[in-house]
């Protein structure tokens, strides 16, 4: 469609046209507007977030299944979809919804205790225990097993093949199942280390200031909000987890490009002011040594303001406003990363790095684009939300950055 070397030139007028409407999409589409995410390799300042800019969106959705081939036996109890159970009916009332959610409170497993959640803390610590981890990654999954694709497990990949002396902890009860271990095998039979375990959030939670929100939580009588509360779930575990255990949390969205092992109590800028001060953080990467008082902060504020209507209330904006609000910020001892660490690209252009356009200057583009995710870039969020229905054509950044960081490298382009 964007062929600038037809081979018909003879009428100036539609050479003109053409190549006007392919110089107008290309600047839409892929008009460069990171210089200063891109050009802010250092430390970044502490300032109030800026009320203008956009609002984020959300990236939990439900995935496609893993293989594309029609599963044609039952889904079993364990692998129910959480997200889905925990969604109230719309249009509901604050009292109307909590009256629902105390009647369906039985019905959601991940607020169960169970065989397998007992023996969470056991199975974590026999596990690092008998590894030497270079770096320990925890990962949450809170959806069915079928639905953890392709996509997915490039990020286990890209993860392995920056860390393969890593080691790699996913907190999913739909995981920790046969199906579970099936999708985990290529992994496992390789030699890489990586498990998946049933959590026990009443553990987790203990001696937190999550503690007393949870306890209230499963008596049915708070109001869960609109918000899958799944979702509102993961972003607290993943503060929980590492202030149990430390190491770095890391949503299951991302191609990981560099080893992360000489980062130490660090959250990335998803955006910065053009005079290099962060705008907004994100808490899709977290790392931080185990009991860390900035997440003790963050728990606080999870439990103290908790809004289930609100996306990113409990999650991206949680951490920003507990940082911005911080006054000794010296005494936190952490570091605020530049976008180009792990948001190098925002969600509304990240459909452009999925994209290969059949032009010359789109290829130097992308050339010019990789160069620079190849200096201070530790893994590219995908934005799953805006991302997961779109191909990723060859030749495209997101073909190219997992081709060159994948293990396996299968069916790439049939993610």
């Amino acid at each position: 469609m964007f062929d600038y070397y037809r081979k018909n030139r003879t009428r100036k007028i539609h050479l003109f046209s053409v190549l006007s409407f392919a110089l107008i999409i290309f600047i839409v589409t892929f008009s460069d507007n990171l210089i200063s995410n891109f050009s802010s390799s250092h430390s970044i300042a502490f300032v109030s977030k800026s009320s203008s800019q956009q609002p984020l969106k959300s990236t939990f959705i439900q995935k496609p299944i893993f293989s594309k081939k029609k599963e044609t036996h039952i889904i079993k109890e364990e692998e129910l979809d959480d997200h889905v159970n925990l969604v109230p009916p719309f249009n509901l009332t604050v009292e109307q919804r909590i009256s629902w959610f105390k009647k369906n409170l039985s019905k959601f497993p991940i607020l169960k205790s169970s065989r397998l959640s007992r023996q969470f803390n056991n199975r974590v610590n026999d596990f690092l225990n008998l590894r030497n981890c270079r770096v320990t990654f925890f990962m949450t999954w809170i959806s069915p097993a079928n639905t953890f694709s392709k996509r997915e497990f490039f990020a286990l990949e890209t993860l392995f093949k920056s860390h393969p002396k890593g080691c790699l902890i996913i907190l999913s009860r739909t995981l920790d199942t046969p199906r579970g271990s099936k999708i985990l095998n290529p992994l496992i039979e390789s030699g890489y280390n990586v498990i998946s375990v049933t959590p026990e959030l009443s553990f987790l939670f203990n001696r937190t200031p999550a503690e007393t929100w949870y306890a209230e939580l499963k008596t049915g009588n708070k109001d869960p909000g609109e918000i899958p509360l799944a979702q509102n779930l993961s972003n607290l575990i993943r503060l929980a987890v590492l202030y149990k255990y430390g190491g770095v949390y890391i949503d299951t969205d991302f191609i990981i490009l560099k080893d992360f092992s000489n980062l130490r109590n660090s959250i990335g800028a998803q955006s910065v002011s053009t005079n290099g001060n962060w705008t907004r953080l994100n808490n899709a990467v977290l790392i931080f040594d185990r009991k860390h008082p900035l997440l003790y902060k963050f728990m606080e504020e999870f439990a103290l303001t908790f809004d289930g209507n609100k996306w990113g209330q409990n999650g991206p904006y949680l951490v920003s406003r507990v940082v911005e609000r911080l006054t000794e910020k010296n005494k936190y001892n952490f570091t605020v990363l530049p976008p180009i660490s792990f948001y190098p690209v925002d969600w509304v252009r990240i459909p452009g790095f999925f994209m290969k356009l059949n032009t010359r200057t789109h290829s130097r583009w992308i050339d010019a684009k990789l160069l620079q995710l190849s200096g201070k870039t530790y893994g590219v969020h995908l934005w799953n939300k805006q991302s997961s229905n779109m191909k990723i054509e060859k030749g495209s950044i997101i073909g190219r950055l997992i081709s060159d960081h994948c293990l396996f490298c299968k069916d790439i382009y049939n993610s």
